[in-house]
């Protein structure tokens, strides 16, 4: 197989977007929606203020997979820590590319200044700890029985990732431009 191309997400990739994570949100409890949004809910979300990356695996002309950060809490306190996800379609899973987008999310997210990145992973899911374990997060606690899907409670593990020695007195994050970030 091709090695994806990472690239910032557009507007029109949504509907790739929703058609991976409708799978997930449909068939798991790998994330606690009961609905899978359509294109137009992934669209607001990837502008949502303030702007955090939403990257896509590319291989061919098809979305192989999506990582994106988001603030962590909406407190001002909160404004240096950030939370991420990754999906990867069915077809192209054991292959890097969940890892790829993570090492280019990674960069971005430590380079718009921000300290630290958590992960919560619905669990038992082996994978998704294994690739978090991979790029640096480090298990941090587990919420016992906080999400109940598909008629049973589920835990969820939470992973952080240090991006920088926290600074006494930290700049205040930026905004995330995808357009200064092609490649």
């Amino acid at each position: 197989m091709t090695v994806p191309t990472i690239r910032p997400a557009t507007a029109e990739d949504a509907d790739g977007l929703r058609r991976i994570y409708a799978a997930v949100v449909a068939d798991t409890a790998i994330s606690f929606e009961e609905s899978p949004p359509d294109a137009d809910e992934m669209r607001r979300r990837m502008a949502t203020e303030p702007r955090l990356p939403w990257l896509v695996a590319d291989r061919g002309d098809q979305v192989a997979g999506y990582a994106y950060a988001a603030l962590h809490r909406q407190r001002p306190a909160y404004r240096w820590s950030a939370e991420c996800s990754v999906y990867v379609d069915a077809a192209h899973r054991s292959q890097g590319v969940g890892r790829l987008l993570y090492e280019r999310l990674i960069e971005e997210v430590r380079g718009l200044g921000y300290v630290s990145l958590f992960a919560g992973i619905a669990l038992p899911n082996p994978s998704s700890v294994a690739l978090h374990e991979a790029v640096g997060f480090r298990s941090i606690g587990i919420f016992p029985d906080v999400g109940y899907k598909h008629g049973r409670w589920h835990d969820v593990g939470w992973w952080r990732k240090t991006l920088v020695d926290p600074p006494v007195r930290p700049a205040e994050p930026r905004t995330w431009k995808p357009e200064a970030r092609e490649r």
